[in-house]
C-alpha cells in the first residue's frame, strides 16, 4: 500500500471544483483573523473574558488546519486555491497572534521577529523550488507546529503564578525546533534545486546525443 502523503503542498493537485469543504475551512480560518486580534487586543489585554474567547477561536482555527488538509487529501479535493490559501492562512493567524502579543509586551519581540523571519521564509523558499518539486514536512516540522501553536494558546490565556512561567520554556522549545528545522528546510531546498538542476542538465545532454532523429550518437557502452 502506497503511503499517503502527509503535506497538502505535496499532493498533486485535482480538477476537482474549487469550492469545497477543505477550501471553505481554510477561507474560514483567515476570516476568523480580524475577530482574533479584537478579542485578543480588547482593552490593552487586561479584559481576561476577552483572551479566553481569543484562545478559543485561536485553537478552533488550529484545529481547522488539521481537517482541511485532511479531508482534501482522502477526498481528492486537493487544489491550486487551496494549496496557495491555507499557508498563507496559517502565517495570518500565527502571525496576528505573535504580534499582538508582543503588543501587550506579554512575548518579547525578539522572539515574534524570529518567527515570523522563519515561516515567511520558508513560505518563500517553497515557490523558489516549485518548479523542481515539493518538500514534504517533516516530524520535526509537524513537532515545531503543535508546539507553537500550544506556546502561543498559553501566552494568550491569562496565566499568572507557576503557568505562566512555565508557558516560556514550551516557546523556548518551539523557538529551538523552529530555527533547527528553518535551516533543515533551507539545506533540503538548496539540494533539491541542485539535484534537479543536474538532471535536467543530464536529460538535455541525453537529447543532444542523440541527434535530431532521436537515433545519431548513440552507442553500447558495455561499462554501463
Amino acid at each position: 500500500m502506497s503511503a499517503v502523503p502527509t503535506d497538502p503542498a505535496a499532493t498533486p493537485p485535482s480538477s476537482v471544483r474549487i469550492v469545497n469543504l477543505p477550501n471553505a475551512l481554510t477561507v474560514l480560518r483567515l476570516a476568523v483573523v480580524p475577530l482574533f486580534a479584537v478579542l485578543l487586543l480588547q482593552d490593552d489585554g487586561l479584559d481576561d473574558a476577552g483572551r479566553y474567547w481569543a484562545t478559543l477561536v485561536f485553537g478552533l482555527a488550529i484545529i481547522t488546519d488539521r481537517y482541511d488538509g485532511m479531508i482534501a487529501r482522502r477526498t481528492g479535493q486537493v487544489t491550486e486555491f487551496g494549496k496557495l490559501a491555507d499557508p498563507i492562512a496559517d502565517k495570518a493567524l500565527t502571525g496576528t497572534a505573535l504580534v499582538g502579543l508582543s503588543l501587550l509586551e506579554l512575548l518579547p519581540w525578539w522572539v515574534t521577529a524570529v518567527i515570523l523571519v522563519r515561516e515567511v521564509g520558508v513560505t518563500l523558499l517553497r515557490f523558489w523550488v516549485i518548479r523542481h518539486g515539493v518538500i514534504a514536512s517533516s516530524r520535526g516540522g509537524k513537532l515545531k507546529t503543535v508546539l507553537q501553536a500550544l506556546a502561543i494558546g498559553l501566552y494568550i490565556l491569562p496565566l499568572t503564578g507557576a503557568l505562566a512561567t512555565g508557558r516560556w520554556w514550551v516557546m523556548a522549545a518551539a523557538l529551538v525546533l523552529t530555527v533547527v528545522t528553518g535551516l533543515d528546510y533551507v539545506y533540503r531546498a538548496l539540494m533539491l534545486r541542485r539535484t534537479s538542476a543536474r538532471a535536467m542538465r543530464a536529460a538535455e545532454a541525453r537529447r543532444s546525443a542523440a541527434g535530431p532523429a532521436g537515433t545519431a550518437g548513440t552507442r553500447t557502452d558495455t561499462a554501463a
